[in-house]
């Protein structure tokens, strides 16, 4: 990883850590050189030891010489005695002190660093996924505030709809005449004719009342609903703020464990991968993974705890043993610093930083998923979201609210971190990972199918999230079709792209071994399939106690020409299979039955880790295969 420019500050202060104290070892202390005693005054007593001070090991309170009487011979035998065991003892005491010091929450072995990784990674995946899920209840509390809202303002519009109805007839009631008022009273024995007309006044007078009355009881009736709205939207609203409370105190348990994490748990927490790639993905991977591990290890060698991001933002005030990083210009780069190691300089990354690209170093090889944010795979936005929350700093998943988030980065000031985005004309921000230096960029995108190091030439759309905007900035482009992570667009003018299995420039049942990776014994799929399908049975093995049944899974040209010669009726014409794209399996087990609690389980839990089952191949379809699961939406 390219070391950035920086200018070299003037001499080499101590850095200090987080709660501002050195993170530097203190050197080893030397033993005193014993001088002279010096003889006192007449009538004033020897100085003191300074309360609290304890003498240094093996030295002796000096005393006034005094005259050599008879026996003294034996006592200074005797104190020669004594001041050879304290030797002894100090050399004993300085062979100890020689070894570096162990600081607080350093890890001595690499069994120890393993574990405390380990254990680090869950904590904070445990608490990514209850900010997750805090969050996710705030905006489900919110909408149900907002539906709330809504109820109550077409009920208020009811209420004066109402009451404009009830003020209308009432005015034209004042306005009527008496006999308008009270037709019966027109009535006479004397004119029996008019009788019809005036009993029809009446039922209209009557009929009026009665509107008149239904509108006052129905403005009440929805003014009582408008309030009960209210109330609800509310308590919805209050609810809603206390769950995004939750959020932010688990960014604040966060970020206290990544202030004081030390670098090299971190390098190893940054490897715990377990997701294969193809050979030529797995080697940019690890390249990349090395270079970041490089990093960390330089920082643990001399001695530098990553400091909180709150204290990197002001380049004129940073801490102790840090200086300003500057830019080709000179200018200095907010949100980061530098210090010396070695005969040269070294990037000092915030601890919320050093915890996020570690996060997401960790998650390589996870599939891609449309919509997830882990732990079994994730999208473009769901991995930096995911990756940042295990640093302390929340983002949401969406690009557009990940962008307003942060700062734009002026070109030339990009560092390792910053959050970079992939734009285009018809999506505007279309992809998003972490930039982890050179043109070299950590993403969950669909062309990539998993999470992977690739390069990405543009680098000019990048916000840093540990430097928060003092107001939004403005989106760089926007466009009519949503983000998809870098995967193909529709066509113009077609509705969805076309359903293929298709990928990597290979022909059905020809791609390379190479390219596959192995899920079981002779079996191999894709390899982000693969990463899903690995997740899957193991959440089968835990619900069942036993492992997932497979026979069938990539089919090479050659396989699909015997099986098809075999059971013509229920195969694929050879070379369109979709076991020819490393995309599709064959299950058994009691998979391989409708009706079953194994095939229930997978209706239910299969589209999690991206495992679908094809409309034909289901109950009721062209051609039932209870057994046939497919990676993805295919043809």
């Amino acid at each position: 990883m390219p070391a950035p420019r920086a200018q070299a500050p003037a001499p080499r202060p101590r850095a200090q850590s987080a709660a501002g104290r050195s993170t530097r070892k203190p050197p080893a202390r030397k033993p005193a050189t014993r001088k002279a005693p010096v003889r006192q005054p007449a009538g004033k007593p020897a100085p003191r030891t300074p309360a609290g001070r304890r003498p240094a090991p093996g030295s002796r309170r000096l005393a006034p010489r005094r005259t050599r009487t008879p026996g003294a011979a034996q006592r200074w035998w005797h104190r020669l005695a004594v001041v050879s065991g304290a030797t002894l003892a100090l050399i004993g005491v300085l062979a100890v002190t020689a070894q570096p010091p162990t600081e607080a929450g350093q890890v001595s072995s690499p069994a120890a660093v393993a574990g405390q990784a380990e254990a680090t990674a869950a904590t904070l995946a445990d608490a990514a996924a209850r900010h997750r899920a805090a969050l996710s209840e705030a905006e489900s509390l919110t909408a149900q505030a907002q539906q709330a809202r809504g109820a109550g303002a077409a009920a208020l519009a009811v209420v004066a709809a109402d009451r404009a109805a009830v003020g209308a007839h009432a005015d034209a009631a004042y306005r009527r005449s008496p006999d308008e008022r009270w037709p019966l009273a027109q009535l006479s024995l004397h004119s029996p004719d008019s009788t019809p007309q005036v009993l029809h006044a009446q039922g209209l007078a009557e009929q009026l009342t009665e509107q008149q009355d239904a509108s006052v009881a129905r403005a009440a009736r929805a003014a009582v609903q408008a309030a009960q709205h209210t109330d609800t939207a509310a308590a919805a609203d209050a609810a809603a703020a206390r769950a995004r409370n939750r959020a932010a105190e688990v960014l604040v348990e966060v970020r206290e464990i990544v202030a004081d994490l030390d670098p090299t748990v971190s390098a190893q927490w940054a490897a715990l991968s377990t997701s294969a790639a193809a050979a030529d993905q797995q080697a940019r991977n690890a390249a990349a993974l090395t270079g970041w591990q490089d990093h960390l290890g330089r920082l643990a060698a001399t001695g530098v705890t990553p400091p909180p991001a709150a204290t990197l933002t002001d380049p004129g005030a940073l801490p102790a043993g840090l200086a300003p990083l500057r830019d080709a210009t000179g200018a200095p780069v907010p949100g980061v610093a530098t210090t010396y190691a070695a005969g040269g300089t070294l990037t000092v990354l915030p601890a919320e930083t050093v915890a996020a690209v570690s996060a997401a170093f960790a998650q390589l090889g996870k599939p891609y998923l449309v919509g997830q944010q882990g732990p079994d795979g994730y999208d473009c936005g769901g991995l930096t979201a995911t990756a940042w929350a295990q640093g302390g700093i929340g983002l949401p998943a969406d690009l557009p609210g990940q962008w307003t988030q942060g700062t734009p980065v002026p070109a030339g000031q990009l560092q390792v971190g910053d959050v970079v985005f992939r734009t285009d004309p018809r999506s505007g921000l279309d992809d998003v990972g972490l930039y982890l230096g050179g043109t070299s960029v950590l993403s969950a995108s669909a062309d990539r199918r998993q999470v992977a190091v690739h390069e990405l030439a543009d680098l000019s759309t990048a916000v840093r999230v540990t430097v928060p905007p003092a107001t939004p900035a403005p989106l760089p482009v926007s466009g009519p079709v949503p983000a998809t992570c870098s995967a193909p667009l529709p066509a113009p003018g077609s509705a969805s792209g076309p359903a293929t299995g298709a990928w990597g420039g290979w022909a059905n049942g020809q791609i390379p071994a190479h390219q596959l990776c192995s899920i079981s014994s002779g079996h191999r799929l894709r390899c982000d399939a693969a990463a899903a399908y690995q997740a899957m049975a193991a959440a089968y093995a835990q619900t069942f106690g036993a492992p997932l049944c497979i026979t069938d899974s990539y089919r090479s040209l050659g396989a699909q020409v015997d099986v098809h010669h075999r059971k013509p009726g229920i195969t694929a014409v050879p070379g369109t299979s979709n076991h020819g794209w490393a995309l599709a399996v064959d299950l058994c087990g009691g998979i391989n039955r409708f009706g079953t609690a194994q095939t229930a389980w997978m209706q239910l839990n299969a589209g999690h880790y991206g495992w679908l089952q094809p409309d034909w191949a289901q109950a009721g379809g062209p051609n039932p295969e209870p057994w046939h699961w497919e990676y993805g939406v295919l043809g």
